[in-house]
Order: structure tokens, then sequence, then C-alpha cells
């Protein structure tokens, strides 16, 4: 054993292990005053930079669900506007179908209905200029998608809702190819007669798609063409005579729309009975979408080419006999983007419907349109319900895209985002947040570490004192 004075060896290891407790302490202190395990850097760098990013994540994930519900109130908002739109067409019908009452409506009545549906016009056109979030306008078109078309002789009216084979449309090229045309159904009788003004020598009776009529044995094919033609609205069938033989040609194109001829006397046909059913038409489709040229068979009824996202192409006749491919329409294509996650490019487009009256009830009748409706005719309050179911067809349609565009994207966005940042927090708690148990129980320790390291500096201190002894011998 040696003692010395100048340097107390057994002083200053006390007082370092004293120091290495005091700061030991003083982080158990810390953590248990924050409730944080990492209060610095050193407290654990690789912690640290794994807790940022997840926090810079979470903080993502907050806007991220904000967004996505700016997104469900703006859908709410175009929606609404929606349902009024629909509200106002359902009185249109209501008024088109009064005026088709051509046996108890007078002109006046007919005129103060025209007046109702140019109100209801002027209406939808202003809810289509006027819905809008904050400057953001939502169903004049400028949000959605727009097809104009560039061949008139090919194609009646286009609508394409923004969707196309399942994929949000682009601008480009319409084009067509026809795969089947459209046929109207025929039946040619096999009675011949040398020219129009021909007698119909044998009296009977024949029925023309459930209407009944008859000939008394005097007269001429000219009279009975005339008779049947005069029920063509009601039939839905023309006659025509060629070649010595009359035909019976259906008014429409398409498999909804048949001849059935049933003739029980052979007054105009030598079987009892002729029956021909019309055939749809089948065009593959190209439009340009966010996932390339989507080209797909598009089977209609008749001329009116329908797939199942509400598209609509109206052929013409000229159209319809086409073979090859036919350019028919411009897509202009704009939507609204909606960044509903917590990194770059996790957006998703929509495109919000063009309501403008001019824009609703095409693909029914070439030309038309719910702006054109005219109700102070006969034909044209008849026109104006077709026009009007298509109109209100078209409006389901985007309603129901809006309803499945907020369910299936923003909804469950908003829901997946929860869970995302709940297990994000887990972990991010699990690698920042104090233990406060262990933090207590390690304080304790480092407690009474520095109460025994104090204690024993101060013997160490004391111990030089016991060379004085030597010195006083």
């Amino acid at each position: 054993m040696s003692l010395r004075i100048n340097t107390n060896i057994t002083a200053l290891s006390a007082l370092r292990s004293l120091n290495n407790t005091t700061e030991a302490m003083s982080r158990q202190i810390s953590r248990l005053s924050t409730g944080l395990r990492i209060n610095n850097a050193a407290d654990d760098p690789a912690g640290l930079i794994i807790s940022e990013n997840l926090r810079t994540q979470m903080l993502g994930i907050d806007q991220a669900t904000r967004n996505a519900q700016d997104a469900v109130n703006m859908t709410k908002t175009a929606e609404a506007a929606l349902e009024e739109i629909q509200n106002l067409i359902r009185n249109m019908r209501g008024i088109a179908v009064h005026s088709a009452n051509t046996g108890v409506v007078d002109a006046s009545m007919l005129q103060a209905n025209q007046a109702q549906i140019r109100n209801a016009i002027q209406s939808i056109d202003r809810i289509a200029s006027q819905t809008s979030w904050g400057t953001r306008k939502l169903l004049d078109g400028s949000a959605g998608a727009q097809a104009n078309i560039t061949n008139g002789a090919a194609v009646g009216s286009i609508f394409v809702g923004g969707t196309f084979n399942g994929e949000t449309v682009t601008s480009g090229a319409i084009t067509i190819d026809r795969v089947t045309a459209a046929e109207r159904a025929s039946v040619t009788l096999g009675n011949n007669f040398g020219s129009t003004a021909s007698i119909v020598t044998t009296p009977g009776a024949f029925v023309i798609n459930g209407f009944s009529f008859s000939t008394d044995g005097s007269e001429s094919v000219q009279s009975v063409l005339t008779k049947i033609n005069a029920m063509s609205g009601t039939t839905g069938v023309t006659a025509q005579f060629a070649g010595g033989s009359i035909s019976l040609t259906a008014n429409e194109y398409g498999s909804a729309h048949a001849v059935n001829f049933f003739d029980p006397s052979n007054v105009l046909h030598t079987s009892n009975s002729a029956t021909d059913t019309g055939v749809d038409a089948v065009f593959n489709v190209s439009m340009n979408t966010t996932n390339g040229v989507q080209t797909v068979p598009v089977t209609g009824q008749g001329l009116r080419l329908m797939d199942g996202f509400g598209n609509i192409i109206l052929l013409t006749e000229q159209g319809n006999a086409t073979a090859g491919v036919q350019s028919i329409g411009m897509m202009t294509a704009g939507a609204v983007n909606f960044h509903i996650g917590a990194g770059a490019n996790q957006s998703v487009a929509f495109s919000m419907p063009n309501v403008y009256a001019n824009r609703m009830g095409t693909g029914v009748i070439a030309g038309k349109d719910l702006s054109t409706i005219d109700v102070t005719t006969q034909v044209g309050a008849q026109q104006a319900i077709q026009i009007v179911d298509a109109a209100v067809s078209q409006l389901a349609q985007w309603r129901g895209d809006i309803g499945a565009f907020q369910v299936n994207f923003l909804d469950s966005t908003i829901r997946s985002l929860g869970v995302e940042k709940e297990n994000l927090a887990a972990s991010e708690s699990q690698i920042r947040d104090a233990d406060i148990a262990q933090e207590m129980t390690s304080y304790t320790k480092y407690q009474i570490l520095q109460q025994s390291g104090m204690a024993m500096l101060a013997q160490a201190n004391h111990a030089p004192t016991n060379v004085l002894q030597l010195l006083q011998q």
C-alpha cells in the first residue's frame, strides 16, 4: 500500500463513477419528464432517423385524410346539384306525358306546358353553370370529359361519361369499326300481284304486330298498302311493293323490333304466318384512356351503341352501313385530381359530368337533346318522353358514378389511412416513447448509485489524512 498526497487515485476513480452515474441519472430525469426515450440524437441515432421518418409519414397521412374528406364534401355538393336537376327532369316528363294527351289538351295548354319546360331548362343550365366548390366549377364541363362529333354522317350523337372500359378517358380521337351491321326486321309476302293497281281478290283479315286489318276482296294493292302504312305508328311496320310482292319492314333497327304477320286466310301470303326479328349493331369502339388506347366491342339496341359505363353512340344509317375504321369524334378530357395519399403520386382523378341541357337526352333521336324539347305537337311530345327518359338514365348513371367514387375511393381511403396512421403511431411510439416503469426502475438504481458514489467519494477524499499520522511520528 502506498500513500500519496498530490494524487488521490481512489478519489479520482470515485469521482469518475459519480459523474457517470449523474449523467445517466440526468438522462433518466429527462425521459421521465418528457415521456420520451429519445430526446436528442445522441440518445439513439438510428432510432431517431426511423422515428422522424415515421412522424413525417403520419403528418402526410393526416393531411391526406383531410384531403379525402374535402373530396367527399365536393362530390356531395355535385351530387346534390344533380339530384335537383333530376327533380326538374322528372317534372318535365310529367309535362311531356300530359302534352301527349292531345285529345284533351288544347293549344293554350300546350303553350303553357312548353313555357314550363323552357323554365326548367333554364334552371338546369343555371345549376350547370353555377355549381362550384370555391372557385372551381363542377358541372359545366371544365372538370369532366366532353365528346364532340367530327363525323356527322356516321353518328347522330355521342355521349361519354368520363369512364371507358373501366379507365378514365383522356383527350383524343374516338373511332368505330363495324363488326355486325344493325338490320331491320323484314318479311316478304308470298302472294304475287301485277302492280299496285291490282285487286286483292281474297277477302279476309290479317294481323301485323297485334293489329288487325281486313279487306273485302275488292280493294287494290295500293289501298291495302295505304291501310297498313296509316297504322305504321302503332304497328311499327311499313309496307312496300316491289317485284310483284308486298314486303313488311320494321321502322326501327334492332332485336327489340320484330315483324309478326298472321294471315289465316292467305290474303297476302302463301302461308299462315311470317316472322322476322331485327339485328343489333356491334362495333369496336376505341378511345384514349389513362391506360392507353382501349378498344372494346360494344353491342347496342339497333343503331344505339351502349356500354356498361353509360356511354352512348347513336349511329346513322350511313355509319351503320360503312365498313372499316371510322373516326367519329374527339374527346376533350378534364378531371378533378384528389391527392389522397401520404406520398408522391398517390392521387386519383375523377371526371365530373357536363349537365347543360344540350348535353343530356342525347343518343335517342338524332340531332335532338333535352334543350330542343318541343311539346306543342303530338310528335314532339312523344319524342320529349323518349329524350327525358334518356336524360333520367344519364343522370342516374352520373349520380351512381359519383356515389361509387365516394364509397369505393374516398370513404375507403379515409378508413385505410386511419388504420395506417394507427399502426405507424404504434411503431413510432415503440421507438421513441419511454417505458415509464422501466425508466423509473433505472432512475431508482441511479439515485442509489449517486448517493453511494457521494459517500465513497467522501471516504476517498478523507483517505490522505492518514499521511498526517506518519508525519507526526
